[in-house]
């Protein structure tokens, strides 16, 4: 096993079709990144109230079925990063999340077992993009398109346009507290992919009063006026980032109405989508996963990375 200083990239595998897509993409990532590739599965083993107790298996993971099966899968594979094995045990939720602390990416497959199809991430996988402290990948099924399909048909008209072809990093950007880690870390990857970035804001619309006998009163503020507003403020986010990479285009959608549905939409055919977390506040200290990340981790039909916020500064 070759040692390096580099920061790893982690595939959390587990035997199933989930963890191999998660395997694959971070062999890819690996590559990209010029990093060693850790492959790690945690064998669920610990008993009860034991969930953090982390027990590292020998250097090569030898015996391990699961590190087997894929250290048979990459024997063949040529030009590729170098690679190192280890099997744990404990609890995946509690342990996998910890991995982050020395990795400069962790890759993880669906798996949840809900009652439906959209929903295959599963409580590991969310609790992993919610804790970790590096960047985390969620490789959704290859039957995922479906639910982003029905995403975009129920969007409405400004959900169904048809995106331009060619590869493209997705990067939903909060106008009003957008975090430049996430913004940095879909320009990183779209330099790594020769892809461009297409970053989506978007703002509620329709806004409603209320008037005294509580009846709805349409807004008063000008739709029009609102889009250029927000079109100017996501351009000026943008401009450091295109000057850091001048090769790379960027291009800033401005929508009304639902981010998540907008992302989701977004995500068809797309090589990546890049998504905040959600930045800790005064009475709420603890990680936390904002309502538009979740939903686009549960639905979205290409790769998505959850980045966390930037450390203050």
């Amino acid at each position: 096993m070759r040692k390096t200083s580099t920061a790893p990239v982690i595939a959390a595998v587990d035997g199933s079709g989930g963890g191999l897509r998660a395997l694959d993409w971070a062999w890819d990532a690996a590559r990209r990144r010029a990093a060693p590739l850790r492959v790690v599965h945690v064998r669920q083993y610990a008993a009860w109230g034991q969930a953090d107790v982390l027990v590292a298996g020998p250097p090569e993971a030898e015996g391990d079925p699961v590190i087997d099966d894929v250290r048979t899968r990459l024997a063949e594979r040529t030009g590729g990063p170098a690679v190192e094995y280890v099997a744990l045990e404990g609890v995946p939720g509690a342990v996998l999340p910890e991995l982050g602390a020395d990795a400069q990416l962790l890759v993880l497959g669906s798996r949840g077992r809900g009652g439906f199809a959209g929903l295959l991430l599963g409580s590991n996988g969310l609790a992993t993009a919610r804790d970790a402290t590096c960047p985390v990948v969620v490789v959704p099924p290859p039957d995922r398109d479906r639910g982003a399909a029905h995403a975009v048909r129920t969007e409405g008209e400004h959900g169904d346009r048809s995106a331009e072809p060619g590869p493209r990093v997705v990067v939903g950007l909060h106008a009003d507290s957008p975090d430049t880690a996430v913004l940095a870390f879909a320009f990183a990857e779209a330099a790594r992919r020769g892809a461009r970035v297409h970053a989506i804001a978007a703002y509620p619309w329709p806004t409603y009063t209320w008037s005294a006998p509580g009846q709805p009163v349409p807004p008063a503020v000008d739709q029009g006026a609102v889009e250029q507003e927000i079109r100017a403020i996501a351009e000026g986010f943008l401009a450091p980032h295109r000057e850091r990479h001048p090769g790379i285009r960027a291009d800033a959608e401005v929508l009304p109405g639902d981010a998540a549905g907008h992302v989701v939409a977004a995500s068809r055919d797309a090589d990546l989508v890049v998504v905040g977390r959600h930045r800790r506040r005064l009475l709420a200290p603890a990680r936390m996963m904002g309502s538009v990340t979740q939903a686009v981790l549960l639905h979205a039909a290409s790769p998505v990375a959850v980045v966390p916020p930037a450390p203050p500064e």
